[in-house]
């Protein structure tokens, strides 16, 4: 079968599912697909990716212990309405069907997942995402953003150039949106859990002071960062 693994470049997929071997074998046709592919076994796990990774699209099966997957998708629309969420289920029960489109699904999908059917639900799903430029960009002031999906920071119409650190720690402030950002998430995600000194941390931030709009970026002294947006 064709397809561009560009359509889906950038984009984050979580996929829920509590029983391994469909698991395993639904991550490697993912992977075939997206670059970043994450998996849980069941709700809990989920919502510590979700947490964390943030995930354009989830794949979720239903019947799950501890949490069924209708209850972890009302936990998850009760923050946020435009993850884009599949649901994967061995049941064609009406009332699972309407509970599910009242909380916002894409689809609802009978099991066993087969390309000719999963496929174009995510390409639908990623279209959406593409489209929708309220969640890809974060403005910092009329013409300074950040393009969420293709990792750019864009100021005056031009592509400002961005360390790997420098851009990491952008991508970290913008996902937290107006909200502090701690030294110890800085630690785990831009150092990757490795040592990260005061005098490191300081000059990534100062640089990337210096290419975001003025008193954007802000340090709340001995707890971390924070994004502020300029009218």
């Amino acid at each position: 079968f064709t397809m561009s693994k560009n359509e889906f470049k950038n984009i984050k997929i979580l996929f829920v599912e509590d029983e391994e071997n469909i698991r395993v074998n639904a991550i490697s046709y993912l992977k075939r697909l997206f670059d970043e592919v994450y998996e849980a076994k069941d709700a809990f796990e989920a919502f510590e990716i979700i947490e964390l990774e943030k995930p354009h699209i989830i794949i979720t099966d239903i019947n799950m212990p501890k949490l069924n997957g209708l209850e972890m998708i009302k936990k998850i629309r009760e923050k946020n309405n435009h993850t884009n969420i599949v649901v994967l289920s061995a049941y064609t029960q009406t009332s699972y069907l309407l509970e599910a489109i009242e909380l916002g699904l894409v689809k609802y999908l009978i099991k066993p997942i087969r390309h000719e059917t999963i496929y174009p639900v995510l390409s639908q799903c990623v279209k959406r995402i593409r489209n929708d430029n309220k969640t890809n960009m974060k403005y910092f002031s009329k013409s300074c953003y950040f393009d969420f999906l293709n990792k750019k920071l864009i100021k005056d119409e031009e592509e400002v150039k961005l360390t790997n650190k420098e851009l990491d720690l952008l991508c970290l402030l913008c996902e937290c949106n107006n909200q502090t950002v701690t030294y110890e998430t800085i630690q785990a995600i831009v150092w990757n859990d490795s040592f990260m000194s005061e005098d490191a941390i300081r000059s990534v931030a100062r640089n990337l002071r210096k290419k975001l709009p003025v008193k954007c970026l802000e340090n709340l002294s001995k707890i971390g960062y924070k994004i502020v947006t300029i009218d």
